[in-house]
């Protein structure tokens, strides 16, 4: 199924994060659907089978670790990229890394816009991909 713009899946339990990126992204055309922690994220992945993922490492119920090792682990959804906001000095180990998607790391305080450029970058490479 082709969808006219493609869509974004962001997953952060600080709701100013959530508007900040939702709002950057549907200005520039993307359709943007929201999730406050790890396993909300998972349900509405699996169901809306969005084109790219963007979540927080730290969230309640499910780490996004724990979140991009489960859609890794979908048929539906183990193509999907994902891109991982994480705190100031945390890392993700290379091994944590080869069981998921993950294809950008960003750490937070993030611009705006380097989210939207980092996000159209992906999505563009997914669909020539496909």
């Amino acid at each position: 199924m082709q969808r006219e713009k493609p869509l974004v899946l962001v997953a952060d339990d600080e709701t100013h994060i959530l508007h900040v990126v939702s709002l950057k992204l549907t200005r520039a055309g993307y359709d943007v659907i929201t999730a406050e922690d790890g396993e909300e994220a998972l349900e509405l992945a699996l169901e809306h089978l969005p084109d790219l993922l963007i979540t927080d490492f730290q969230m309640p119920l499910m780490t996004g670790l724990e979140l991009c090792i489960k859609l890794r682990e979908e048929p539906s959804t183990q193509t999907m990229p994902a891109l991982m906001l994480t705190a100031r000095g945390f890392g993700l180990e290379e091994e944590q890394l080869q069981q998921t998607n993950i294809v950008e790391v960003l750490s937070k305080p993030f611009s705006p816009r380097d989210v939207l450029s980092r996000v159209q970058s992906l999505v563009n490479q997914n669909q020539e991909a496909s």
